[in-house]
């Protein structure tokens, strides 16, 4: 259970944070960009959320808790370099890239094949969705960036490379199925 009691340390204020194994890092660290960036995807969810109903948003509430779920994964160095934590940390499974990967191709079943790329738009929840969709791959991309330095749980790069897919294919159906969605034109204003 967290207890927040005083919000504010004063403890980041030399420019470092704790890591959930205790560890300070500077807070430009890799780790520390890969899991705020989640956090910023997060908050995309919440501003998505804003427009959804019924299951769609039953699904972003499940995506905003997997990715606090992600938040605490990646604030916490891979067990074997820090062998005396007193808990157990909270990692990220194949359950939860494998339920993504079930709902995505469940709404991709409703949509006609893309013919073009699309642009961020349409619905007011279409385009929160892509926005959703680009702080993801961000997301991914510094965690990617971080599993080459150190160690990272598997499942959470698959997790944010099936959750991208996910609000993309989501913002197609938040655009009447598909049949709203933003064409790109390819060179369309390139003269007059």
């Amino acid at each position: 259970m967290v207890v927040l009691s005083k919000i504010y340390t004063k403890t980041g204020d030399a420019g470092e944070t704790a890591l959930g194994n205790g560890a300070r890092v500077a807070k430009h660290a890799t780790r520390v960009s890969a899991y705020g960036t989640v956090d910023e995807t997060n908050a995309t969810v919440g501003l998505a959320r804003l427009h959804a109903t019924g299951d769609m948003d039953a699904a972003l509430a499940r995506i905003s808790n997997d990715l606090f779920d992600m938040g605490a994964d990646l604030c916490t160095p891979d067990m074997h370099l820090d062998a005396t934590l007193p808990y157990t940390p909270l990692r990220m499974q194949e359950a939860q890239v494998l339920r993504l990967e079930r709902e995505i191709d469940a709404m991709n079943a409703k949509l006609q094949p893309l013919r073009s790329f699309i642009l961020p738009g349409g619905s007011p929840l279409a385009t929160y969705l892509h926005l959703c969709r680009t702080v993801c791959r961000r997301a991914e991309r510094l965690t990617v960036e971080l599993a080459t330095m150190e160690s990272v749980n598997p499942e959470a790069v698959k997790y944010l490379n099936r959750l991208s897919d996910w609000f993309f294919v989501a913002g197609r159906i938040a655009n009447d199925d598909g049949k709203a969605d933003v064409l790109w034109v390819p060179g369309l204003t390139r003269e007059g």
